[in-house]
């Protein structure tokens, strides 16, 4: 799966993270825990988007500036790690 990076005048900056599974159903987990957070921690400097394609998940960031996207980066890792050590637990 291609990033579906779309930078604008408003989030200049953006990166895509690719995260590969074993399993679709494990990508389709991950993909809906994390998917409920775009929007919610969104700030005036930086935004994300998930989309999932099979057994990959795409997280791409956004942001006005370098700091903003690398907290941005963190964050959605951080995110998409909590999913998965959850969905493994579960399994």
């Amino acid at each position: 799966m291609t990033p579906t990076l779309a930078p604008d005048d408003d989030y200049p900056h953006s990166i895509g993270l690719s995260f590969e599974y074993d399993d679709e159903r494990v990508a389709r987990v991950v993909g809906d825990a994390v998917a409920v957070e775009v929007g919610e921690i969104d700030d005036d400097r930086s935004t994300a988007r998930v989309a999932r394609d099979g057994d990959r998940l795409a997280v791409d960031v956004f942001a006005r500036d370098l700091v903003a996207l690398r907290a941005g980066v963190n964050t959605w890792i951080r995110l998409v790690e909590t999913a998965e050590d959850v969905c493994s637990l579960a399994a």
